[in-house]
């Protein structure tokens, strides 16, 4: 007699069903797991057999073989002692075996049975729903599955629990889904003295979507502006909550199982490696571009970041999607980021002052600012110079604006975009095949029929004396739009290509 319980193997945000086979034999007593199982999967057993002691159940004295179908699938995680734990009382008769069969497991076994927290709950369940199967998962992770809503769940704080559960002597609660209570922000844009240049561009960059580069000495308030572009944002919406989670889920990112509405800011180090920034690894795991999806990525002194790393944002930014390919995994993983970025325009960063610039100005500008290539410039819509803050601009008292009243705004421009956005064809000129939600991912004859002739010839100008590329053109206009969208207008007009097009190339170079 074989017994079953089911599982999931994860390519990407992709869950593929596992059948997990449990056969007890006559012979010598031996435990047995087969079906291309990493080192996690096969200490499995040990966990297993150690949780069964602690309820007061040995082994049977058989030969015990775990089969984990189909065998040329890799199989790595944690996540495997539960559906094996499953497998394994369904074939001793402790649990009924069609329990064992109807539902997808995944849990990580302690030595004293209790059920601690896996990644992929979330992906996990909704694999359970599509096979029209229950789902089982540890009790902290019972929020987190049901916000599918589509498929009974049945969370456990221990294997015990659920073993009474199943026999009729507990009857565990089905989980809510429950939202993380996200902290207020405690950033303003009133704090930031002077730099209102820079808080327009903000504002363009949060109501459009569009990326930004500030370029500026040190001090100059960068990194305090990139902090502030969050509490501008709107909170997800529910289709991009679920998606945001789907990669947090994997990554292990959520906590107690609550999902937040909040956009993702991901800020990593300049040090982080190719996979860390776009996905890889063993397991082709989601990167920093992904993590931050629907949300912001930050790369604060773009330079020091190695070449081979930025050059590798180039296909995501472009399509909004990280492709991972390995020898033993393929994944593609959402990557709709906002990426804001902010430099020194040199090595000392004094380039622009000449009483504090080094020796080797302005040379050493040129071979700092050569580490980012053209083609990757070509793809931050806003390019922005941020002076020092004069003395005088840092005791003035706070602005009267702050991110309330800009984020009010911006919320406008937004709502404009998204009914905007319900009027236009999702398969036209669009790689990715859906309708764009703003203006940075709009293209195609819906953006040029926004503008007037006055706008196009204008942007004519600008292109030519600026020497823009197709895509520099096309991110101009965009801009534009928002601009338009901002000032709540429903064309494109000659003041806004020329504001977008202020906004088009930084000097970088004096």
């Amino acid at each position: 007699m074989v017994a079953h319980a089911y599982t999931v193997a994860f390519q990407g945000l992709d869950a593929r069903l596992i059948d997990v086979q449990c056969h007890l034999s006559p012979g010598l007593p031996s435990f047995t797991i087969v079906g291309l199982a990493d080192k996690a999967v096969a200490e499995s057993k040990e966990r297993v057999r150690a949780a069964l002691n602690a309820m007061g159940l040995a082994l049977p004295a058989k030969r015990i073989t775990i089969n984990l179908a189909p065998a040329d699938m890799p199989k790595e995680g944690g996540h495997y002692d539960l559906p094996i734990a499953l497998s394994l009382l369904a074939a001793m008769e402790a649990i009924p075996l069609d329990e064992a069969a109807r539902h997808v497991a995944m849990g990580a076994l302690s030595l004293d049975g209790a059920l601690s927290q896996i990644a992929g709950a979330l992906p996990g369940t909704l694999a359970a729903a599509e096979s029209e199967r229950g789902f089982i998962c540890p009790a902290v992770c019972g929020p987190e599955a049901a916000l599918v809503g589509a498929v009974e769940v049945i969370a456990a704080d221990s294997l015990l629990s659920l073993i009474n559960h199943f026999n009729g002597r507990q009857a565990l609660p089905s989980p809510e889904p429950r939202e993380a209570e996200d902290d207020p922000a405690i950033v303003d844009l009133r704090d930031v003295r002077g730099q209102e240049t820079a808080k327009r561009a903000l504002e363009i960059t949060a109501a459009g979507g569009h990326n930004l580069l500030m370029i500026g000495p040190p001090g100059a308030g960068k990194s305090m502006l990139a902090s502030r572009l969050p509490g501008l944002l709107p909170p997800l919406s529910p289709e991009e909550a679920l998606e945001v989670s789907m990669v947090h889920s994997i990554a292990g990112l959520i906590q107690e199982g609550r999902i937040s509405r909040r956009r993702p800011f991901r800020s990593p180090h300049h040090s982080a490696s190719m996979a860390a920034m776009v996905g890889g690894g063993r397991s082709a795991k989601p990167g920093e571009v992904s993590l931050a999806h629907c949300g912001v990525l930050f790369l604060d002194e773009l330079p020091e970041f190695a070449r081979s790393v930025l050059e590798s944002l180039r296909q995501p930014l472009e399509t909004g999607e990280a492709v991972v390919a390995r020898i033993n995994a393929h994944a593609r993983y959402p990557a709709r980021v906002q990426l804001i970025a902010a430099m020194n325009p040199c090595r000392c960063g004094y380039l622009a002052d000449p009483a504090q610039a080094c020796a080797r100005a302005p040379q050493c500008g040129l071979d700092y600012q050569a580490r980012i290539s053209g083609p990757l410039l070509d793809r931050i819509d806003i390019q922005l110079e941020t002076p020092a803050v004069s003395i005088d601009d840092l005791s003035l008292p706070p602005a009267e604006e702050g991110t309330a009243e800009v984020a009010t705004r911006v919320a406008a421009a937004r709502t404009r975009q998204i009914e905007r956005s319900t009027k236009i064809d999702p398969s036209a000129d669009n790689p990715l095949g859906r309708r764009p939600k703003m203006n940075a991912e709009l293209d195609g004859p819906d953006l040029d029929a926004a503008a007037t002739e006055a706008a196009i010839t204008l942007l004519k100008r600008v292109a030519e004396n600026l020497r823009l590329s197709a895509r520099g053109y096309r991110r101009v206009l965009r801009v534009a739009r928002t601009v338009a969208d901002l000032d709540a207008s429903e064309s494109i007009d000659a003041p806004h290509i020329a504001e977008a097009a202020r906004f088009r190339r930084a000097p970088l170079i004096r």
